[in-house]
C-alpha cells in the first residue's frame, strides 16, 4: 500500500486524539469570545473515495481564513477541483467542540466549478471538518461527501499558515 500524506495526516490525528480518549470529558466546548486572527490557506490534498476514477488529488489553490470567534471563521479561496477545474468557496468554518487539542465542527459553504453540479454553478455545502493548530501552522481535514455522480467524496487536508493575531 502507497503512504499518503492523507494517510499519514489521519494517523497523526489519531494519535494526538488517544490520549485525550482518557480525559475525564472527551468532549470539550470551545469559547466563543472574540478572536481575531488571518489564516493562509493552501488549497488541498484529497484520497478520493472513488479510487477507481481519475479524479485530480493534487487541489492547488490559495484561501484566507479569519478568525472571528473562538468557535467561528469566516473562509473564502480558489483552488484547481478534483474535476480539473477551477472552483471558488466562500463560507464559515464552525467548530464548537474540540477533543484534546483538535477543533470539531463543519464547514458550511458555497462552492461552485464542477461541470456535473449544476453546470459549474454556486451550490450550498456542509462539510465534517477538524482542525489542529499549533502557534502559525495548522491543518484542516475535512470529509467530503459524495453527492450521486456529480461530486466525488473523499479525505482532504489543508495547510495552513498564521499571518497575524
Amino acid at each position: 500500500m502507497k503512504t499518503t500524506p492523507v494517510l499519514l495526516a489521519l494517523t497523526a490525528l489519531v494519535a494526538l486524539l488517544v490520549p485525550a480518549a482518557h480525559a475525564d470529558e472527551l468532549f470539550t466546548a470551545i469559547d466563543g469570545a472574540p478572536r481575531r486572527a488571518l489564516w493562509v490557506d493552501t488549497g488541498f490534498a484529497t484520497w478520493h473515495f472513488n479510487r477507481d476514477k481519475d479524479l485530480n488529488g493534487a487541489n492547488r489553490g490559495l484561501g484566507l481564513e479569519y478568525q472571528l470567534r473562538g468557535d467561528l471563521a469566516a473562509t473564502m479561496g480558489r483552488f484547481y477541483n478534483s474535476d480539473r477545474a477551477y472552483s471558488n468557496y466562500a463560507g464559515a468554518i464552525w467548530q464548537p467542540y474540540a477533543i484534546g487539542p483538535v477543533r470539531l465542527g463543519a464547514v458550511i459553504a458555497a462552492f461552485n466549478g464542477y461541470p456535473h453540479m449544476r453546470a459549474g454553478g454556486w451550490f450550498p455545502a456542509l462539510i465534517p471538518v477538524a482542525t489542529l493548530e499549533y502557534q502559525r501552522v495548522g491543518v484542516n481535514i475535512g470529509v467530503v461527501p459524495s453527492y450521486k455522480d456529480r461530486l466525488y467524496g473523499g479525505i482532504s487536508v489543508q495547510l495552513k499558515l498564521k499571518l497575524f493575531e
